[in-house]
């Protein structure tokens, strides 16, 4: 579930992305040695966001491999046609 009050992280690296949930897990590991469940629930939430972005700006860089390996696939085979 995200948390409604994280913004539009898009515009974020995926290392920044990575540096904010680092931060995340470990004011998470205080909030559950405290025994603090809202905040628990908050912050897991927000993590829950910023992995969520991760995964797609992980997607897209995936498709634009597979693309640019299709790509050089068809060069190369078409390339042995013409040989």
């Amino acid at each position: 579930m995200k948390h409604p009050f994280i913004n539009d992280l898009s515009e974020k690296t995926i290392e920044e992305l990575q540096t904010a949930i680092e931060s995340l897990t470990n004011k998470l590991n205080y909030a559950y040695r405290t025994g603090n469940s809202p905040l628990i629930h908050q912050l897991q939430m927000v993590m829950e966001s910023y992995r969520e972005q991760i995964s797609k700006k992980m997607d897209e860089i995936f498709k634009k491999e597979i693309i640019v390996q299709n790509v050089c696939f068809f060069y190369i085979v078409s390339f042995r046609k013409l040989a």
